[in-house]
């Protein structure tokens, strides 16, 4: 079992960055597949971006688009979520997720059903 530990949020103000980190630990498999969703109060989790560790890129959602990066100098077993020109709208308690599968064929990764470990939260408060 992969174990997963965000840290990272914060309260700031709409315009401004933050940078959440997920670290992996466990020794059952190496995850290949990591993701970052978020959850708003009385809303669906909601899927903000992927990366594959492999080489399969790197997706993003299209309401995070040109703002939030997973850079691609994260270490192996840390992926950092790079955020800027947040928004309201951005708050919510952003979860990591891991899956052992190597390739992004049919869009799997954007559903939370489909990851096998996940991290406890770490919240993101946006205010105007």
């Amino acid at each position: 079992q992969v174990q997963l530990v965000e840290s990272g949020g914060d309260s700031v103000q709409a315009g401004g960055s933050l940078r959440l980190s997920c670290k992996s630990s466990g020794t059952a498999y190496r995850s290949t597949a990591m993701a970052w969703f978020r959850q708003a109060p009385g809303k669906e989790r909601e899927w903000v971006a992927s990366i594959f560790t492999g080489g399969d890129g790197t997706h993003y959602s299209d309401s995070v688009g040109g703002r939030f990066t997973i850079p691609r100098d994260s270490a192996k077993n840390t992926v950092t979520l790079q955020m800027n020109s947040l928004k309201p709208e951005d708050t919510a308690m952003y979860y990591c997720a891991a899956d052992p599968r190597t390739t992004c064929g049919g869009g799997w990764w954007r559903e939370p059903s489909e990851y096998t470990s996940w991290g406890q939260g770490t919240q993101v408060t946006v205010s105007t």
